[in-house]
Parts: structure tokens; C-alpha cells; sequence
């Protein structure tokens, strides 16, 4: 299989920079697949896994909260708010992100309010499930 540049970049930092095989992302739409000389393609990306075969095949899978992807045949690029690996996401303290935002969203005065603590517990979820999935593989 061919490989392609991929970048992932965070507000903080460049996440990830090398060659990739296939990138997996959880869009708006559904998962979406890419592989190298893949069409022009732009997609907003909720918070979801994205599962990358690295070019010596071995697969890594990292927790996105929401941001974008941008795919050209000659490269791809992810635009993120958060991204962290799956091995590296802290379990017991994403239980208790979530245990929190379940009060907030129950104790939530005003529709800003709510809308925070959703985007938290979804944050939180998917970090639990993208680090359940990491223990699969």
C-alpha cells in the first residue's frame, strides 16, 4: 500500500508529522477512509477516533475533540481542538470528567451552560471509548 503525509496540528502544537498507509476519521457524515492520491476532500470532524496505519503498518488510534480534515491527492491535514493517543489517555481521570459533566448537564441554568457540559461529556465518552479500543487491538 502506498503511503502519504499526514499532519496533525492542535491551537498547541504539530500532534503528529510522518507517513501513513490509511487514515481513518469519524466525520459529520460518518467514517471516512483515505488512502494516498485520495480526491480533494474537506470535512468538519466531531469528536470521534481516528485510526492511522502507519507506513510500517502498525495502526495507532488517537481521541479528536472536533476539528477538520483537508485532503489533497499529494497530502492530508487534520485540524484539531484536542487530539491525544489512545495509550496516553488517563482512564480514571476521564471517568471523573464525565461523572462531572453528567452534573453539569443535570444542574445546567441556561442553554450556554448546557451546551458546555455536553461538549464535555461528549469529550469524555470518547476518550473512554477510544481508550477501550486501544485495549482491543
Amino acid at each position: 500500500m502506498s503511503a502519504f503525509p499526514l499532519q496533525i496540528i492542535t491551537p498547541e502544537k504539530i500532534f503528529f508529522e510522518g507517513e501513513v498507509q490509511r487514515l481513518i476519521v469519524r466525520t459529520t457524515e460518518g467514517d471516512v477512509g483515505i488512502l494516498a492520491k485520495h480526491e480533494k476532500y474537506v470535512a468538519a470532524l466531531p469528536s470521534g477516533p481516528v485510526k492511522i496505519t502507519m507506513a510500517d503498518g502498525t495502526e495507532r488510534i488517537a481521541a479528536l475533540s472536533g476539528g477538520a480534515v483537508k485532503v489533497s491527492p499529494e497530502r492530508t491535514a487534520i485540524l484539531a481542538n484536542a487530539v491525544e493517543w489512545a495509550e496516553d489517555i488517563d482512564v480514571d481521570w476521564a471517568k471523573r470528567s464525565e461523572e462531572d459533566a453528567r452534573r453539569r448537564v443535570e444542574n445546567s441554568q441556561n442553554q450556554q451552560d448546557l451546551q458546555f457540559a455536553e461538549m464535555k461529556l461528549q469529550r469524555a465518552l470518547n476518550r473512554l471509548r477510544v481508550s477501550s479500543m486501544q485495549d482491543k487491538k
